[in-house]
């Protein structure tokens, strides 16, 4: 079949690669979006699919929006057979959705009706869900509500974080495409409209998502620290008023009561905080303005100690 690819985010990298190098399928093009300010520098950086694509010689496009009039007639021009779209960072209008002559489809990182928005991967680690996976669903003009067509699931891993759930789920977005494109292609491929009374959603995050409330519960807060690593982070604030990025492993104390904030110890097994239920050690750190490092070496430049507070709402 004759496919156009749009994608913009590093989780879609391996599903354009597979359709590159498919024997069954030809690639027209890639839409991506416009290089965007990256850094202090603000040096314009291209998304990884552009990349790729440029590198294979395959046609690039970065339209700054898919509802004018020359965009869609671009990608009409192609008669693409179907369109693939993972992570392109755009509603694509029914005009849009209407122009490949099979399907559109698209790959949506959850277990749809679950999680459906911007931030899918982290809302199933925050959630402590069990399972997730990459559903392939018939897009329509909604927010990811279009009928599903295959959900390819994996277990998540103890310590999961939202970086490594992320690249798995990259890595099995292949098979799942191309196991759904052999079933349009044979004309065997469902539709299972999906259930509105279970659907969720998670919107786009804030750098502000990840501060901690230490009034809430240990497995909480240890589940918002591996959700939210490596974008937005999980930050904390001293006494000192020292703004403390928290990295993973976090480890749940469950039987230790402190008042929520309270450094309850501090030295070269870890920091532990009280939290509104248990208490929680952490092992790597970075202030603001500084480098990664273990608690040790922070504190052998910071005042920290048992009995001192982090701010109970950063």
């Amino acid at each position: 079949m004759k496919i156009v690819f749009f994608g913009t985010g590093e989780i879609g990298l391996p599903s354009l690669e597979a359709l590159a190098a498919s024997r069954d399928h030809e690639l027209l093009g890639v839409f991506t979006q416009p290089d965007k300010p990256f850094g202090r520098s603000g040096k314009l950086k291209e998304s990884g699919p552009k990349m790729f694509a440029s590198s294979r010689g395959i046609a690039v496009h970065q339209p700054t929006s898919m509802r004018n009039t020359g965009s869609v007639e671009l990608l009409r021009g192609y008669a693409p057979d179907v369109v693939v779209v993972v992570a392109y960072g755009q509603i694509l209008p029914k005009e849009v959705l209407e122009i490949p002559s099979v399907a559109c489809l698209n790959l949506h990182a959850s277990i749809l009706p679950l999680y459906r928005g911007a931030s899918p991967i982290q809302g199933a680690v925050l959630a402590g869900d069990c399972q997730s996976g990459m559903t392939v669903m018939y897009m329509d003009e909604g927010l990811d509500t279009g009928d599903v067509l295959l959900v390819h699931k994996v277990e998540l891993n103890p310590g999961e974080t939202g970086g490594s759930l992320h690249d798995r789920l990259a890595d099995i977005g292949p098979i799942a495409l191309m196991k759904a494109l052999k079933m349009l292609g044979e004309g065997k491929a469902p539709r299972s409209p999906q259930d509105e009374n279970a659907a969720s959603h998670k919107g786009k995050l804030q750098r502000a998502d990840g501060a901690i409330d230490w009034r809430l519960g240990a497995r909480m807060i240890c589940r918002q620290i591996h959700a939210y690593e490596p974008w937005p982070g999980t930050f904390a604030v001293s006494g000192e008023g020292v703004v403390i990025k928290i990295f993973p492993p976090a480890e749940v104390l469950d039987d230790y009561r402190f008042e929520p904030g309270r450094i309850i110890e501090a030295g070269r097994d870890g920091i532990i905080v009280g939290c509104g239920q248990g208490a929680l050690r952490f092992l790597e750190l970075q202030p603001a303005g500084s480098r990664r490092m273990a608690v040790i070496d922070f504190l052998s430049g910071h005042k920290l100690q048992a009995g001192d507070f982090f701010a109970v709402d950063s």
